[in-house]
């Protein structure tokens, strides 16, 4: 059987493969693994009978049933519900840690098509679950010998009724300066940002202007939001605004386009962001944490100005374990994912938003100029699909990279990689220019298609 869980919960089709009756028994199965351990002791010392889960849901139509049958597995298993509503994932991680809850429970689908969605599950303290607690999750949804709670013991549901203040108001209180003068275009990708976003905007002194901010149940990320980021483009130039700031459905990553609609992507987020908790004393160990995947250009940028980059495998929760583990403050990905540890246990948007558009308040400086201290380097990223992903160890394969990193020399670099999910190896390439990249990148995928091909290996 294949793992259940993905590389962020459990994703499907709703209705599809992602069903009511699954829903409820993953919720069933998470309170059997998260309601146990030293959290429960010290909740049982403080004389609260029973465990509290925080639950929420982007916009999409399905959330409704799926979420109905999340608090209905929770509420049956012994669990009290608080039902945030409609708020972005990074609040749902939030709220677990401000309210000392067992766990919370969101359910998004994040910058997937509206017929979509997901389950992902957060600790104690809001962090994500490291892989072998899902597995217990999943080992636990085929344990019929659990005990079923009655009368007394059976959890309640109730509204969580001031969930979006409670996130709001963290959010402000994180500002290192006001907003005021500066116009910003935001898009909300038609998805649970659409609430909280614009409202902590103008609360923090920016004008807004809003793009996708009408979520109807199907249209969250339809033509909008951080994997359209043309539209935003548009709009900023239409508007004569400073900065246009784009999320996912989910709102847990960022990107944003200067005033002149070029788009700024996360790793030029990082490397302003950087920067200015260094000048502020905040970069711990004066350190970025990184993925493999992020541009050389980063690299370059942040040791100039003696910001050691420490790289870790493609996915948030990587970027965060090593965040944890080294005490460092700031980490995240090209893809707009952007954890800022002293304020936050995921990647979030807004808090993203919020600070590259107070650097420039705090500076002075238009986005582009803050922009500026990075220079990208052209990026091809080409997927061979129909091949051996595990076979990257092939010595033609390996003989073909060492060739390649050799021309590059200190001008690019060559980064192989199979696929999580399905028989591809991504071949990525950096170079001085765009034309280089595209050549050096074709003759390696080239290579793995020759060397790597399932068919022929059949």
């Amino acid at each position: 059987m294949p793992r259940l869980f993905g590389t962020d919960g459990v994703r499907g089709l709703a209705n599809g493969e992602l069903t009511a009756a699954l829903a409820l028994g993953l919720a069933q199965a998470s309170a059997a693994v998260l309601t146990h351990g030293h959290h429960a002791d010290a909740r049982r010392a403080s004389g609260r009978p029973r465990p509290r889960a925080v639950l929420a849901r982007d916009p999409r139509v399905s959330g409704e049933f799926l979420g109905a049958a999340v608090a209905a597995g929770l509420a049956s298993a012994g669990v009290d519900v608080l039902d945030a509503g409609v708020i972005p994932t990074p609040a749902a991680a939030f709220l677990v840690a401000d309210i000392d809850a067992d766990f919370g429970v969101m359910i998004s689908a994040s910058h997937n098509p509206a017929p979509d969605n997901g389950i992902k599950f957060f600790a104690t303290g809001g962090r994500k679950l490291p892989d072998e607690v899902e597995d217990r999750i999943e080992a636990a949804m085929h344990d019929q010998s659990a005990p079923t709670p009655t009368g007394a013991e059976v959890g309640r549901i109730t509204r969580f009724a001031d969930a979006e203040d409670r996130y709001v108001v963290h959010l402000l209180g994180t500002l290192p300066h006001r907003l005021d003068g500066i116009h910003v275009v935001l898009d909300c990708a038609n998805g649970a940002a659409a609430g909280v976003s614009p409202e902590v905007f103008v609360n923090a002194g920016a004008r807004v202007t809003l793009i996708g901010a009408d979520p109807d149940g199907m249209n969250i990320n339809d033509g909008v939001g951080s994997t359209h980021i043309d539209n935003l483009a548009r709009a900023v130039l239409e508007h004569g605004a400073d900065v246009g700031i784009a999320h996912d459905g989910d709102a847990d990553r960022c990107l944003a386009v200067d005033a002149a609609g070029n788009a700024i992507d996360g790793d030029q987020i990082m490397a302003i962001l950087a920067l200015s908790l260094q000048e502020r004393g905040r970069l711990a160990s004066d350190t970025l944490v990184a993925t493999v995947m992020s541009n050389l250009g980063l690299t370059r940028a942040m040791a100039d100005a003696g910001i050691q980059v420490v790289q870790t495998a493609v996915g948030d929760r990587y970027v965060l374990e090593k965040m944890v583990e080294g005490g460092f403050s700031l980490g995240g990905e090209q893809s707009g994912h952007v954890i800022f540890n002293e304020f936050a246990t995921t990647g979030d948007g807004v808090l993203t938003g919020l600070h590259l558009v107070a650097e420039m308040a705090r500076t002075g400086k238009s986005l582009q100029e803050l922009a500026s201290c990075m220079t990208v380097f052209p990026q091809v990223l080409l997927n061979v699909r129909g091949v051996d992903r595990q076979g990257l160890d092939d010595q033609g394969v390996q003989d073909a990279i060492a060739a390649a990193t050799e021309a590059l020399g200190d001008s690019g670099r060559v980064l192989l990689r199979p696929s999580g999910t399905e028989p591809v190896v991504r071949v990525m390439v950096e170079a001085a220019s765009q034309e280089d990249a595209q050549r050096v990148a074709e003759e390696l995928a080239d290579v793995v298609r020759d060397r790597l091909s399932i068919d022929a290996a059949a």
